[in-house]
């Protein structure tokens, strides 16, 4: 079998840091470890690597010069030209990661991926790139804010990752190389524990993903909620769809999620598109909307309602 390569992705756009982070990886003796590594390089920012410096043996500098040189040919070829075992990568920040993903060799295993961002630029970038800073955290283990300043709002960086995955540590580094980890907790924006939840327009997608992360919590409880309702022949008799279109990342990839909901006498003649609001006890049981097993909404009240002010529910 072809021996397994361990692959360190970098991530972030230009003069986040991801050079430096990495120039100083390489200096730490404690990294090496006699692995033949290949360090890829995917941009070229302002900084240079120093190879002199490097503490890492064996390390060779490959330097990407397009996205058409990203593939699995090109790959498998350095693999086996320098013997790779140890892949260290600064990607290119306007490249997507499915990219990447497409042209890794079998062998290779990503073992640690790092997302590096200027805090000055970010909440920028995150406004008018949302999808090329979506595809850098939505996987990521671990953010960087480089250059942090006192005086900004953690709640504001924090909040921007969180919307995209809580999987990740975050880190806020200031310039002097204090470093500090994100502790701030997160609360839903709802009471889960109340005798009625009740979820607020804006809030739905953050409910929607709790629902589905920690479906178990929410059994046996009464919801209470507005939604847009979907009726067709694959929906049982007596039961809708109700949900809302959601927004994660981009307009690209709005789509409409919902729970099966049994109407239980309270509400007749629902159509496609109509706006209700229910109060209604969460069961998990099989409904074919879902094709096995999954939260079921027994409606105990329900009733028609105009449409929110914010149709599209997003989490930001």
């Amino acid at each position: 079998m072809q021996e397994e390569v361990s692959v360190y992705l970098f991530l972030g756009f230009l003069e986040s840091g991801k050079t430096k982070f990495i120039q100083e990886t390489l200096e730490d003796p404690r990294m090496e470890n006699g692995e033949r590594t290949m360090l890829l390089v995917c941009e070229e920012g302002e900084e240079e690597y120093d190879p002199h410096l490097f503490k890492v043996k064996n390390v060779a500098v490959v330097t990407l010069e397009s996205a058409e040189e990203l593939t699995l040919e090109n790959l498998e070829a350095l693999t086996a030209k320098h013997r790779v075992q140890r892949v260290v990568v600064e990607y290119n920040g306007a490249w997507l990661l499915q990219r990447f993903f497409d042209a890794m060799p079998e062998s290779w295993v990503i073992n640690q991926m790092m997302t590096f961002f200027d805090a000055g630029t970010f909440l920028n970038y995150n406004k008018n790139m949302r999808q090329l800073v979506f595809d850098k955290i939505q996987m990521t283990q671990m953010v960087v804010f480089n250059r942090f300043k006192p005086d900004m709002d953690k709640m504001e960086f924090h909040k921007a990752v969180r919307g995209i995955s809580r999987r990740p540590d975050i880190v806020y580094e200031y310039t002097g190389g204090k470093a500090e980890f994100d502790e701030i907790e997160d609360p839903l924006p709802f009471d889960k524990n109340a005798k009625i939840v009740e979820i607020a327009d804006k809030d739905f997608a953050w409910f929607y993903r709790d629902m589905a992360e920690n479906t178990s919590e929410y059994i046996g409880k009464t919801v209470k909620f507005k939604g847009m309702a979907a009726v067709s022949k694959k929906v049982p008799e007596g039961y809708i769809v109700l949900g809302r279109h959601i927004m994660t990342c981009c307009e690209a990839d709005i789509a409409y999620d919902g729970f099966a909901v049994k109407l239980n006498g309270k509400i007749d003649g629902v159509k496609t598109r109509e706006w209700l609001i229910i109060t209604a006890k969460i069961l998990y049981e099989y409904n074919s909307v879902y094709r096995s097993k999954g939260p079921v909404l027994v409606a105990e009240k329900a009733e028609r309602c105009g449409a929110p002010e914010q149709v599209v529910a997003t989490y930001y």
